[in-house]
């Protein structure tokens, strides 16, 4: 039923879902309606049976018991974590397969337009005529004439280059892409999308987002951690919790909300239901004569209290992560001077010279398109650092890596992980049984223990690594990363396949822990809340080499810093549009006070002094020398930076408030 009331609008139902894997059961009785048009976001903690929900929902797999029913004549398209396609396909093919109805009739319109041309008019003419009418609408009714070039401007879009190359040559998040440009030229009634924005740089998922919202009218189920996506995107969120799902109308801010409200009444349930407990355990202690009558009736309350156990529905998994760190921090972790990068030797520079000094607590996000050479940035540093990588071509520059720096690398596709190891060895290697923790390593902690903090119990540990969903793969490569006690962090992709709780304990753990991170990710929450500073691979004009620029902040900071550096107008309204709106004729003035005139005749003046104050911290953030030589001056200036922009954007506040009422 849709928001209107209107059972006709319903697109797919499940009722009652049950699958099991072995004695695990991943859903128990499930029930899940999806009307048309609506988007979904489907969250819940690693492995507990998101992707199986998903493929269920979209009939690659069978449930053990229910029933999914999808509307007649709706289509249903499913895109998985890890899309298999044809390795001789090319990408061209590949979405020209989404197009198989709409092709057949441009082919036949074709047809019936050429015999049209070479044939004189006769009795066959009229057929003919009604034909290539009813083949016009057909296209039209399919998208109309320009599907095949928006087939390619998806692929574009998506950042796939050389569309007639075969697919079995390209990278796994290249395929994904491929296999995401056809579900979008495809435009089904219902799609189920896991894990969409992995591989995607930041401005692809922006794009995804604005076509999900604006553009795209089908109905949605996608399967993600990004929460600025969510938030963007859906509106409802479902939580699969113990096998069973608990839905919440609106974004992730709003499933936030109402999520600590639950858990603020189960708070209160179990501490009444405690309190009810000790008072039933005092009666029975006091002896049969002074309990006295219908003693039976709560003998039976105080044992079914005590086999009711907690409130537990509904409180996410908690995850605490720990680091294992006690190297030595020096004074120099990692300097780049003039550096300039190739994929391989030979190959044209991906880059223009940059510089980039990193010390001590220094948290940096690098972002950028797919393929302008983050990825190949993390391989030098690590090369230098002695870690066995791929090593790409140093074109100019060098590399400084401090004496005593040790770095830990966590790769996006987990490829050090050993699918025939159980989660404790691959986790122990060679390092024990025993983890020292802490800045002196003077602690220590038994390994089981560790990886119980990774929400793998005793149990789930002696369990194979290639038996493993993406996001527990994912804990286990931090567990095994972490533990190796690194004072620089280098990261490619940590976010992917992680559920929510562990993303936030991670980024507790990094904000806390005083180690440097390199990290490339295109998740602008986790920068907002774990970088110092964003590294930009910006793509410049024409075909030349990108620039490497280093903004203060998170990801949120990136986006502001930039927009002051280019043309074009700014989100916020401006001091010059200030400017522009009193110089425009008005009704005459009824509405302020005499204070308020004065007010609002030097408010501009206000706004402009905000303003440059605000300019002038983010220069001052931005300039590298701060953090190579004073370092402990970045903390307040962000704070003063924060304070800053709050005031400038009060006073835009007030002198839209006495403008309007000035107006009348």
């Amino acid at each position: 039923m849709d928001r209107r009331g209107r059972v006709d609008a319903v697109a797919l139902t499940a009722q009652h879902i049950r699958k099991a894997f072995g004695t695990q059961v991943v859903l128990e009785d499930a029930s899940f309606t999806l009307v048309r048009g609506e988007k979904v976001g489907l969250i819940g903690a690693n492995g507990a049976g998101k992707s199986t929900l998903a493929k269920v929902l979209a009939g690659a797999e069978t449930p053990d018991g229910g029933t999914v029913s999808v509307r007649r004549g709706l289509t249903v398209r499913y895109l998985p974590q890890e899309p298999v396609l044809d390795p001789d396909a090319t990408p061209r093919a590949v979405v020209a397969e989404a197009l198989a109805a709409w092709s057949d009739a441009t082919a036949r319109h074709a047809a019936v337009t050429e015999r049209l041309a070479l044939r004189a008019h006769d009795d066959h003419d009229e057929a003919l005529l009604s034909e290539q009418a009813a083949l016009d609408d057909t296209i039209h009714r399919l998208g109309g004439w320009e599907r095949g070039h928006e087939a390619l401007g998806f692929l574009d879009r998506l950042g796939v280059r050389d569309v007639d190359a075969p697919c079995g040559v390209r990278s796994g998040g290249e395929t994904r892409r491929i296999a995401l440009a056809q579900m979008l030229v495809a435009s089904p009634d219902v799609a189920i999308v896991d894990e969409p924005t992995n591989h995607l740089d930041a401005d692809t998922v922006e794009w995804l987002e604005e076509y999900f919202t604006k553009d795209y009218r089908g109905a949605i189920v996608v399967v993600t951690h990004d929460r600025y996506f969510l938030d963007a995107v859906v509106d409802r969120i479902v939580e699969l919790e113990r096998g069973r799902l608990t839905a919440y109308q609106g974004g992730y801010g709003d499933y936030l909300e109402k999520k600590a409200e639950l858990i603020a009444h189960e708070g209160r349930v179990e501490q009444n239901r405690q309190n009810a407990l000790r008072r039933e355990r005092e009666w029975l202690s006091r002896g049969p004569k002074a309990r006295g009558t219908k003693q039976k009736a709560r003998i039976q309350r105080a044992h079914a209290l005590e086999a009711q156990g907690p409130a537990t529905a509904g409180r996410p998994g908690e995850v605490s992560l720990v680091s294992a760190s006690g190297a030595r921090q020096g004074k120099t972790v990692l300097e780049l001077h003039g550096l300039r990068l190739a994929p391989a030797p030979g190959a044209a520079p991906l880059n223009a010279p940059f510089d980039l000094i990193v010390t001590s607590g220094d948290r940096i996000g690098i972002v950028g398109p797919n393929g302008a050479g983050k990825t190949t940035l993390l391989r030098a540093v690590l090369a230098a650092a002695g870690v066995p990588v791929p090593t790409p071509a140093i074109v100019a520059g060098t590399i400084v890596v401090g004496k005593n720096t040790k770095v830990s690398y966590l790769d996006q596709t987990r490829a050090t992980l050993s699918d025939d190891r159980s989660i404790f060895d691959e986790v122990r290697g060679e390092g024990g049984t025993v983890i020292r923790l802490g800045a002196q390593a003077r602690e220590e902690m038994d390994l089981r223990s560790y990886v119980e903090l990774f929400l793998f119990d005793a149990q789930k540990q002696r369990q194979k690594v290639g038996s493993l969903s993406g996001g527990e793969r994912a804990r286990v490569a931090l567990a095994k990363v972490l533990r190796e006690g690194a004072n620089l962090l280098v990261f490619d992709e940590p976010t992917n396949d992680l559920d929510l709780p562990t993303l936030a304990a991670l980024e507790g753990m990094l904000a806390d822990f005083g180690s440097s991170a390199l990290v490339v990710t295109h998740d602008r929450a986790f920068l907002d809340r774990v970088a110092t500073s964003v590294l930009a691979f910006e793509p410049g004009d024409g075909a030349g080499p990108v620039t490497v620029t280093r903004y203060a902040g998170g990801y949120s900071d990136y986006l502001a810093q930039k927009a002051r550096r280019e043309p074009g107008p700014s989100p916020a309204r401006s001091k010059e549009d200030a400017s522009a709106a009193l110089t425009r004729p008005r009704a005459v003035s009824t509405g302020l006070t005499f204070a308020e005139k004065r007010e609002l005749e030097t408010i501009l003046a206000d706004v402009d002094r905000a303003e440059r104050k605000v300019g002038d911290l983010e220069t001052k953030l931005a300039d590298p020398s701060l953090y190579a030589a004073r370092g402990n001056e970045v903390a307040p200036l962000k704070a003063e930076l924060e304070a800053a922009r709050s005031e400038a954007a009060r006073l835009v506040r007030r002198w839209e408030v006495l403008e309007t009422k000035k107006g009348g």
